[in-house]
């Protein structure tokens, strides 16, 4: 696999890597529109394809062919960088932890990915901090082993800020927009603020969090749900960011099997929080119509989880039936992804 193709579709040098579609609700009654950018289509199924090969290209120089690569991941960015690694005939060390879905672990591991699996909670409410601190003793012990950092390397926000977030702004027609960013690291939001800085979009930028996360301040605490939040304040916002929206467990799924139902696309848990903070925020405002979501992953790694009954029931998240009273899909896109079978509300 060559760079390139993480970076545009065959034949078309100016495509976007990825399908924004817009979906026509009424929210109570007033009409809104939702936009969703589905990172899902990127080569390896999520928007760290975008980041790991930023982070590639700013660490290849200093890569050894014997020791490789080393990074924390909840999953994700494990599998692009795996595939990057693998092209490159270089090894690759994924540092997860139980919460890591086994779908994403195995895809790490067929493409020659070492998994390292750390179970030890680090005392804020996951697993993040005892994910770094055994990244670190292996860089003492293998001086030559490369960590890419995706906390903290400045080429993580970059790859938002120079790809992703112009593509949205021309693909839904440079209009005035909330645009909502999910943060774990919060590169990807990071980035976008810098576009937004320097592009001036008529944009409002919202961050989403989850409950129990620290990454844009607060105190941490339990976490359930993979790909978003962290055990700190992100080292790309350590002033936070406002405005935040902050999600729960329970509504991001809600808003994932919701969402599945209305339409037939299936996205992933982070994805499922920004949708559920947009039906927040259009019932808050309803003088702004149009909300777009970054949506980081799809349903595939999630049919163990969110998508199933058995584990919704025995962690306490299985949503109302009514989860988004009020609220109607009236139009909307081509569906390009459904729900895992067999995963969905019965069990």
């Amino acid at each position: 696999m060559r760079d390139t193709e993480f970076q545009t579709r065959p034949g078309d040098a100016s495509a976007p890597l990825t399908p924004v579609l817009a979906f026509q609700l009424s929210v109570d009654g007033l009409p809104a529109c939702l936009w969703l950018k589905l990172e899902s289509h990127n080569a390896h199924g999520s928007v760290k394809d975008r980041t790991a090969l930023a982070l590639w290209r700013d660490v290849a120089p200093r890569v050894h062919p014997d020791t490789g690569l080393i990074e924390s991941t909840s999953g994700n960015l494990g599998v692009a960088l795996a595939a990057i690694a693998a092209d490159h005939g270089v090894p690759f060390t994924a540092v997860t932890d139980p919460r890591s879905p086994a779908s994403v672990v195995a895809a790490i591991r067929a493409l020659r990915g070492t998994v390292v699996t750390v179970d030890r909670p680090d005392g804020a409410g996951g697993y993040l901090l005892s994910r770094l601190a055994h990244i670190r003793e292996r860089l003492a012990a293998q001086p030559r082993l490369v960590w890419p950092n995706q906390y903290a390397n400045p080429a993580n926000p970059r790859a938002h800020a120079e790809g992703t977030a112009p593509e949205l702004w021309s693909q839904t027609g440079r209009r005035p927009a909330r645009v909502l960013v999910a943060v774990s690291t919060g590169g990807t939001l990071a980035g976008f603020r810098d576009f937004v800085a320097g592009a001036r979009p008529d944009w409002e930028l919202v961050g989403v969090d989850v409950t129990g996360s620290a990454a844009l301040g607060g105190t941490p605490g339990r976490r359930l749900l993979s790909g978003i939040g962290a055990s700190r304040p992100s080292s790309f916002l350590p002033g936070g960011h406002h405005p935040a929206v902050r999600v729960t467990p329970r509504d991001a799924v809600g808003a994932c099997l919701w969402f599945a139902d209305a339409t037939g696309v299936a996205v992933g848990a982070s994805s499922g929080a920004l949708i559920a903070a947009a039906l927040r925020l259009f019932r808050a405002a309803p003088g702004r119509a149009d909300i777009a979501c970054l949506c980081p992953d799809g349903a595939a790694p999630y049919g163990e989880t969110v998508y199933s009954a058995h584990w919704r029931r025995r962690n306490g998240v299985d949503p109302p039936g009514d989860f988004a009273r009020g609220v109607h899909v009236i139009g909307s896109g081509r569906p390009p992804e459904r729900a895992p079978a067999g995963t969905g509300r019965t069990p």
